[in-house]
């Protein structure tokens, strides 16, 4: 029986978490692929593969690992070599965020584009297409190794989003007298900055939920990402890390949250 990629990911993983205990260690690309056919052996109630050196797998499902296993190493997920004595291929270890991600020690959890918007989605129901759209091409540039693509990306999201909020307020008779002089600014971070400000001198009429954590959703948070995007997409030479990329993906969610309750608060006041 074949299986789909995203089958034979899941396992991959559910065994270097230690989720699913095998009979050989997952130091080993043979270990790993025999672990994996092992688990599914057992959940599809099949008798274990007898042959010594057999995977267990079909051939197709073969073909399919040795993608899987050299795209968790493109994705920093795991690195040659398990110790000193044994440096290279077969050889593997997890990374140190290989281990974050599997252990669940981030916010959020995924591991590619689907699992990514999944989370997503379970976060930010109402999430503009336009907005999720960037946020899926910023994880596709992350598990391709483009950290700069991907921080761009990141940046584009939360412009998106925050000129959804801006949008909202314009439609607003009421709204729109009052924050007249943020769209008369040219740049982003310049409507940003004078929104930011306007709202400072309200902040007292917004509810306690929408208070709560403003500055370091909000305004932090967007500045960080701001931040990396401007560095990443002007030609100053900063080199962005796979962990800091991470990071921004991870801060995004809480930053998109923040915006689509005051996008609620000017819908409904």
């Amino acid at each position: 029986m074949d299986h789909s990629y995203e089958e034979l990911r899941k396992v991959a993983l559910e065994i270097l978490s230690g989720k699913e205990k095998v009979e050989y260690p997952p130091n080993q690309y043979q270990h790993l692929l025999v672990g994996i056919a092992e688990v599914l052996a057992k959940r599809e109630h099949k008798q274990q593969e007898t042959i010594r050196g057999s995977s267990g797998l079909s051939s197709n499902d073969r073909e399919i690992f040795l993608e899987l296993f050299w795209d968790l190493f493109r994705q920093g997920i795991i690195t040659l070599g398990c110790d000193d004595a044994n440096r290279e291929f077969p050889f593997f270890r997890l990374t140190g965020l290989g281990r974050k991600i599997i252990e669940n020690q981030e916010p959020y959890f995924f591991h590619d584009v689907n699992s990514y918007e999944t989370v997503i989605k379970q976060q930010l129901p109402e999430i503009k297409g336009s907005t999720l759209t960037y946020l899926k091409e910023a994880m596709q540039s992350f598990l391709s190794g483009c950290m700069l693509s991907s921080s761009v990306m990141i940046g584009v999201a939360s412009e998106d989003a925050f000129l959804s909020l801006l949008e909202e307020i314009e439609n607003d008779k009421k709204w729109r007298n009052i924050y007249k002089n943020v769209f008369s600014q040219k740049t982003i971070l310049q409507k940003f900055n004078k929104f930011k400000s306007i709202l400072d001198q309200n902040v007292g009429s917004l509810p306690s939920t929408v208070k709560e954590d403003l500055d370091t959703n909000l305004s932090g948070i967007l500045s960080i990402i701001r931040n990396f995007r401007n560095e990443s997409g002007h030609p100053t030479g900063k080199i962005i890390g796979r962990e800091q990329t991470y990071v921004l993906l991870n801060l995004f969610i809480p930053c998109c949250k923040k915006i689509y309750e005051l996008i609620e608060y000017f819908k409904t006041d």
